[in-house]
Protein backbone atom coordinates (compact mmCIF):
# COMPACT_ATOMS: atom_id res chain seq x y z
CA UNK A 1 0.00 0.00 0.00
CA UNK A 2 1.10 3.53 -0.65
CA UNK A 3 1.11 5.56 2.67
CA UNK A 4 1.15 9.59 2.54
CA UNK A 5 1.88 10.83 5.63
CA UNK A 6 0.33 14.63 6.40
CA UNK A 7 3.01 16.96 7.82
CA UNK A 8 2.59 16.92 11.67
CA UNK A 9 3.04 12.81 11.18
CA UNK A 10 6.03 14.03 8.76
CA UNK A 11 7.11 16.18 11.87
CA UNK A 12 6.39 13.35 14.43
CA UNK A 13 8.24 10.85 12.35
CA UNK A 14 11.14 13.58 12.26
CA UNK A 15 11.63 12.69 16.61
CA UNK A 16 11.27 9.20 16.36
CA UNK A 17 8.65 6.40 15.29
CA UNK A 18 7.82 5.96 19.24
CA UNK A 19 6.65 10.11 18.68
CA UNK A 20 3.74 8.73 16.22
CA UNK A 21 0.01 7.10 16.81
CA UNK A 22 -0.02 3.53 17.34
CA UNK A 23 -1.76 2.79 14.21
CA UNK A 24 0.71 5.27 12.07
CA UNK A 25 3.71 2.91 13.49
CA UNK A 26 2.23 -0.51 12.63
CA UNK A 27 1.26 0.79 9.44
CA UNK A 28 4.79 2.92 8.51
CA UNK A 29 6.64 -0.18 10.41
CA UNK A 30 5.21 -3.24 7.55
CA UNK A 31 7.45 -3.01 5.03
CA UNK A 32 4.95 -3.90 2.19
CA UNK A 33 4.06 -0.47 2.33
CA UNK A 34 5.61 2.41 0.53
CA UNK A 35 6.15 5.81 2.31
CA UNK A 36 5.72 9.38 0.87
CA UNK A 37 5.62 13.07 1.65
CA UNK A 38 4.87 15.50 -0.32
CA UNK A 39 6.75 18.70 -1.52
CA UNK A 40 3.60 20.58 0.07
CA UNK A 41 4.20 19.30 3.46
CA UNK A 42 8.00 20.73 3.16
CA UNK A 43 6.37 24.27 1.89
CA UNK A 44 3.63 24.39 4.57
CA UNK A 45 7.25 23.85 6.95
CA UNK A 46 9.12 26.36 5.56
CA UNK A 47 6.47 28.86 5.93
CA UNK A 48 5.18 28.22 9.56
CA UNK A 49 8.72 27.86 10.80
CA UNK A 50 9.11 31.43 9.48
CA UNK A 51 6.20 32.64 11.35
CA UNK A 52 7.94 30.90 14.45
CA UNK A 53 5.48 28.41 15.10
CA UNK A 54 6.64 26.42 17.97
CA UNK A 55 5.51 23.13 16.50
CA UNK A 56 7.03 23.64 13.49
CA UNK A 57 10.58 23.87 14.41
CA UNK A 58 12.78 21.89 11.93
CA UNK A 59 14.84 22.45 9.36
CA UNK A 60 13.29 21.68 6.12
CA UNK A 61 16.43 20.61 3.96
CA UNK A 62 17.52 17.99 7.08
CA UNK A 63 14.28 16.64 7.26
CA UNK A 64 13.81 16.10 3.42
CA UNK A 65 17.27 14.62 3.25
CA UNK A 66 16.49 12.38 6.11
CA UNK A 67 12.90 11.20 4.67
CA UNK A 68 15.14 10.67 1.42
CA UNK A 69 17.44 8.52 3.49
CA UNK A 70 14.89 6.44 5.42
CA UNK A 71 13.48 4.99 1.49
CA UNK A 72 10.35 7.79 1.86
CA UNK A 73 8.95 8.89 -1.77
CA UNK A 74 8.86 12.57 -2.40
CA UNK A 75 5.74 13.78 -4.34
CA UNK A 76 5.91 16.55 -5.99
CA UNK A 77 3.10 18.93 -6.62
CA UNK A 78 1.24 18.89 -10.51
CA UNK A 79 -1.16 20.73 -11.86
CA UNK A 80 -3.43 17.93 -11.51
CA UNK A 81 -3.29 18.24 -7.92
CA UNK A 82 -3.83 21.62 -7.97
CA UNK A 83 -6.87 21.94 -10.19
CA UNK A 84 -8.48 18.77 -8.24
CA UNK A 85 -8.78 21.13 -4.90
CA UNK A 86 -11.21 23.12 -6.62
CA UNK A 87 -13.34 19.48 -6.39
CA UNK A 88 -13.20 18.85 -2.99
CA UNK A 89 -16.02 19.67 -0.01
CA UNK A 90 -15.06 22.90 1.92
CA UNK A 91 -14.58 20.63 4.74
CA UNK A 92 -11.03 22.05 5.79
CA UNK A 93 -9.87 24.96 5.14
CA UNK A 94 -5.50 25.06 5.56
CA UNK A 95 -5.01 24.85 1.77
CA UNK A 96 -1.81 22.66 2.50
CA UNK A 97 -4.12 19.57 3.73
CA UNK A 98 -6.25 20.29 1.15
CA UNK A 99 -3.83 19.76 -1.17
CA UNK A 100 -2.13 16.64 0.30
CA UNK A 101 -6.14 14.96 0.01
CA UNK A 102 -6.30 16.12 -3.38
CA UNK A 103 -2.65 14.49 -3.69
CA UNK A 104 -4.20 11.02 -2.66
CA UNK A 105 -7.15 11.08 -4.05
CA UNK A 106 -5.52 12.08 -7.32
CA UNK A 107 -2.33 9.18 -7.16
CA UNK A 108 -4.01 6.87 -5.41
CA UNK A 109 -2.11 7.21 -2.15
CA UNK A 110 -4.10 6.58 1.39
CA UNK A 111 -3.40 9.70 3.53
CA UNK A 112 -2.89 9.28 6.80
CA UNK A 113 -3.70 12.26 9.31
CA UNK A 114 -4.24 12.70 12.83
CA UNK A 115 -6.44 15.72 11.90
CA UNK A 116 -10.10 14.77 11.99
CA UNK A 117 -11.12 17.22 9.77
CA UNK A 118 -9.17 16.14 7.49
CA UNK A 119 -10.16 12.62 7.89
CA UNK A 120 -13.95 13.25 7.11
CA UNK A 121 -12.43 13.87 3.14
CA UNK A 122 -14.50 11.22 0.97
CA UNK A 123 -11.83 8.94 -0.51
CA UNK A 124 -8.09 7.44 0.86
CA UNK A 125 -8.18 9.16 4.23
CA UNK A 126 -7.46 7.38 7.24
CA UNK A 127 -6.92 8.94 10.76
CA UNK A 128 -4.04 7.55 13.27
Amino acid sequence: MKLLLDTHLLLWAAQGIEHLPADAQTLMSDPENELFFSVASLWEIVIKSGLAREDFKVDPRVLRRSLLDNGYHELPILSQHVVAVGSLPTIHKDPFDRLLVAQATVDGLLLLTADIQVARYPGPMKRV
